[in-house]
């Protein structure tokens, strides 16, 4: 019996993935007059020219992995997992 030669997709793979991306439709085809960055790098402000801004509040955060672990020997071994610990974040939520 002849073996099958499966063909390949010549469509390519989309460069991004739909998940890792969040897009605003609402300013496609606006007009981008200015492009500003907080000092403090908590905002990113897109201002079009019909008087509209697409702004980004920033804010970071922490996360604290508790583990407890022996290193006899030279070789880090864990003890003891705690759930992970999270900063709360300084914005109002919306």
């Amino acid at each position: 019996m002849a073996v099958r030669k499966s063909k390949r997709s010549r469509k390519q793979p989309s460069r991004y993935h739909l998940s890792s991306y969040h897009r605003f439709p609402e300013v496609k085809g606006k007009v981008v007059s200015l492009v500003e960055v907080d000092d403090s790098a908590r905002a990113i402000n897109i201002m079009f020219e019909d008087d509209t801004i697409l702004g980004f509040d920033i804010d970071s955060s922490h996360v604290l992995f508790p583990e407890l672990s022996d290193r006899n020997k030279g070789n880090w071994k864990s003890m003891k997992k705690w759930r992970p610990i999270y900063s709360p974040i300084s914005m109002v939520k919306w």
